[in-house]
Formats: structure tokens, sequence, C-alpha cells
């Protein structure tokens, strides 16, 4: 039997069935997980992983657990290719069939369905990206974006900068590039930069990068020549991120003073540039490897019965596939947690948003998991739907494989004041608009 694939909008037939899970989405003893891929389009190098990673995780968990609770999950792909209008499409074919959460894994598809979301009360969990603003819980009910926003992440990423120049005050007369796919992915945290840039007294260099640009940015760096910027961090994705390592390398760039944001911190992003690119960061919230006991069932509940894509982890991209993985253990473990709260083991949409909102993956339940040290225990409240102020991995290339060299907390003193004017601004103009009140 086929995990079904759902090709919708003329996406393309091309996309790969991959291997079963369990029976027909509308079984009613069944758990509906649609997941919103791209296994196809401009950024599938970086799609194919991340959709692997979750698939597999869920899939071992049908196998070795026999579901959740003892309710066997019930997953379908929708292919997307990162395409907003698909993904929309994605979304309301799906809906309709016990849709338990929505992880869109694009801002901009993001974008569209938080109106949507909110008002069919289906969660939407944008695990570190998505709409800034939808951390506070109070404004978007139904919008998760844990354990950061892209927010917190940049100004954790400032704070690091500063770190490495001797404190918040140095940032002052220093020259922070900015190098981003111009699309409301890229744009998102320019809004933050450009606030800290104000405050701290740096000067601030924008550089976007058109997605037809993303492999041919030459002009781009010319001008980070001309400006020569202290430090550059990256929002890349997709084909910019490898282009973007070795046109820094190849203008002679401080690898060790360029950070990419933690969509720019996979295997395929700097092993064209091989041991040239060493010293090149970027952020991380979990581990990138496959030495955890929860990524060995997964070889042998799922990879060496054939129920993956993957024969096994040698090829796989490890950061982005453990990025999938992640993903799938957050969405489980709310679905254990509403199970528990409301004794129930078929739950539905709005039980699911009270797991989510309920979650507390401890370091305790993270051993259990089998995941001990793989990523930062994650704490989620009312109040709080990205996490709160959890300290962000930075990882550095060694020319042959990532290190985790750093932990940076985020300006969450700073940072929050401004997602809550930006909640309230969103808002503003939605008179139907449906918040709730947090404790």
């Amino acid at each position: 039997m086929k995990l079904k694939t759902l090709l919708l909008g003329g996406v393309m037939a091309a996309a790969v069935a991959v291997p079963a899970m369990t029976s027909a989405a509308m079984a009613e003893d069944s758990l509906y997980i649609p997941l919103l891929t791209y296994r196809t389009g401009p950024f599938a190098n970086s799609g194919i992983p991340i959709a692997n990673g979750m698939h597999d995780y869920f899939t071992m968990l049908n196998e070795r657990d026999g579901g959740i609770g003892g309710v066997k999950l019930d997953v379908e792909e929708c292919e997307t290719g990162y395409n907003a209008e698909k993904g929309v499409e994605c979304y309301e074919g799906t809906k309709g069939k016990g849709a338990l959460i929505y992880n869109p894994y694009s801002t901009g598809i993001t974008l569209q369905l938080i109106p949507k979301a909110s008002v069919d009360h289906i969660p939407v969990l944008s695990m570190g990206y998505g709409l800034s603003a939808a951390a506070v819980g109070e404004k978007f009910p139904w919008i998760f974006n844990m354990p950061a926003t892209y927010w917190s992440q940049a100004s954790a990423i400032i704070r690091y900068i500063s770190d490495q120049v001797g404190g918040l005050d140095k940032l002052k007369g220093k020259k922070i590039g900015y190098i981003y796919l111009d699309v409301g992915y890229g744009k998102e945290p320019i809004p933050l930069l450009q606030q800290f840039k104000d405050k701290y007294g740096f000067d601030l260099f924008l550089y976007p990068v058109a997605g037809k640009e993303m492999q041919n940015q030459s002009s781009v760096w010319l001008n980070v020549q001309r400006d020569a910027p202290d430090y550059m961090i990256m929002w890349g994705w997709g084909a910019m991120n490898p282009t973007a390592v070795k046109e820094a390398v190849n203008s002679g760039f401080d690898m060790s003073k360029f950070i990419g944001v933690w969509w720019s911190g996979a295997n395929s992003d700097v092993s064209g540039s091989g041991e040239a690119a060493t010293g090149y960061m970027s952020t991380n919230f979990h581990g990138t490897g496959f030495d955890y006991p929860a990524l060995k069932d997964i070889q042998k509940y799922v990879i060496d019965k054939g129920k993956s894509q993957l024969k096994d982890f040698k090829n796989a991209d490890a950061n982005f596939y453990d990025r999938g993985v992640m993903n799938a253990v957050v969405v489980a473990e709310a679905i254990r947690t509403a199970q528990k709260m409301t004794g129930k083991k078929v739950i539905d949409a709005t039980d699911m948003r009270a797991g989510m909102e309920n979650l507390n993956l401890t370091e305790a339940r993270l051993a259990e998991l089998g995941l001990k040290d793989f990523t930062i225990p994650e704490h989620v409240t009312c109040k709080h739907h990205d996490g709160g102020d959890n300290p962000i991995f930075i990882q550095q290339w060694t020319g042959s494989g990532w290190k985790r060299v750093a932990t940076s907390k985020p300006m969450y003193d700073v940072v929050w004041p401004m997602l809550e004017a930006a909640a309230d601004k969103y808002v503003k103009d939605k008179p139907d608009w449906v918040t709730q009140t947090c404790k």
C-alpha cells in the first residue's frame, strides 16, 4: 500500500509517492496528519530530506508502537512545490478529512493559511519560520512557531556578533550585511534588524537575491566587496545558499564572520565549497547526525524494512532530515499531550490546539524518546506560542561536518514587546478576528 500523495493545481506528477503507513485518511480510528511537502520545484533538494524525516518518524511510531496511544497515524502528503497558491489548494483539499494540524514549510504558505486556519479552527505549526508576530498566543490562538521566531533568532545572531566584538555597545560603527532571498521569508527579520541598527548604532546593508538569481549572485557580491561589512548574515534557501557560500569564499570574505539562518546550514549548502568554507556558521535548534536511539529505531523499523525513500543514512542531508524528525516529534508529543488532557484516543483539531499550547518537551522526556541532547527543551504556553526565550545553537562548518560551537540567547526583553506590537497591528483592521485571554 502506498502513502497517499496529493497532486493539486497541476503540480508535476513526478512527485514520488512514499511508502505507506496506514489505511484510508477518513478512518475513524486513526489520526490524520496532512503534510504540505515539496519534493519538486526549485527547493526540492531541501524539501525532500525534510519530508523524509517527518514521514520516517511517523512511520517508526506506527511500526514500533502501533501509533500514539494505540491509534495509528494516517499521513497524507500534498505536493506544493514551495508555491503559496499550491499550498492553499492542498489545505483546502485536505482540511475536511479531519486534519489535526498543518505544517506549511513555507513562510509564504503560512501567511496564506493563518487567516484560514484561524477561522477553520485547525492549528498551524510553522516550526521556526512564518510570521514572527504569531508567537503572541493571545492574538493568534491557532498558530504556533516554536522553538523561536525569526525575530528571536535574528536577535540571537546579533547578540552572538556582539559577544565577538566585546559587547552590544561595541556594535556602534560596525557594518553588518544582510543577504536574503527576496520573498516574505527573507524579508521577515528586516524590521527587527532595522530597529536594532538604530538602537545599537551599527550600519546595516541589505542584499536582496531574487528567486531567479539564486545561482547568479556575482553582482550582489561585488556590492558586498564594495561595502566591506564586518559580518554577514544570510537568510537563504535552496540554491541561494551554496552559491552565496561559494561567492563569499571566492571574494575572500572571512567565513568565520558569515552566519546563516537555520535554513542555511545544511551539508548541501557548504559541501560544494568543502574545506574552503571552513568557519562558516549557521544557527540551529537540533542535532545534525544519526547517532541517537530514536534515529536508530528509524533505521530498524523503517529504512531496513523498505518503508522509507532512504536505503540508509549515508547520503541523507543530516540537518534537514533531522529537521523533519524534530517537526514530527513536536506533532507527536502534542498529540500525546492532547490525549492525556482529554482522555480521548482519537482527538480532533480543537484538542490538538490544546495539546500544542500545553506542550512541555522536557530533557527527561527527550531522553525517553531516544533524543537526549538532540534539541532544547520546549515549553509552550497560552501566551508564548514560540516557546519563550529559548536559546539558539550556533554551529560551524569544519570542512567535513558541523560542530556546535556556541549557544546564544535571544534578546527577548527587546523582541517580545516588538512581537506584541506587530500582533496588535496585524489584528487591528480585522474586526472579526478571534483572540483569547491568557491567565
